[in-house]
């Protein structure tokens, strides 16, 4: 198992958010704004699709590694911490997957 978490990605993207856009590909997709970064993580999560219905598993772990970093590059435009997608997830699994989307469905 790798030392190297998403939370350890997170910090990195927020690190980056410091940098100049110049030398900084992730600083210049903060710079663009969330809807640039949401386009970006859009294209990323087709490519994920299409990994998974041709059965590639070099390129879906690639794919899904792309759609991890702009998925936190989002976040980051908007301030939202991982740690509350995480708490969120966590939360979520308290229930079975039925009764917690039923819920969501109420509110």
């Amino acid at each position: 198992m790798s030392d190297f978490g998403l939370a350890d990605l997170a910090a990195l993207i927020a690190e980056r958010d410091k940098s100049d856009a110049e030398t900084s590909y992730t600083k210049s997709l903060l710079a663009g704004g969330p809807a640039r970064a949401a386009k970006k993580m859009g294209e990323e999560a087709v490519e994920v699709v299409i990994a998974a219905i041709e059965g590639d598993p070099h390129a879906l772990v690639c794919e899904s590694a792309d759609l991890l970093y702009h998925l936190l590059v989002v976040l980051q435009t908007r301030k939202v911490p991982l740690e509350d997608v995480l708490m969120e997830l966590k939360r979520r699994t308290a229930q079975s997957g039925h009764s917690e989307k039923a819920a969501r469905g109420k509110g």
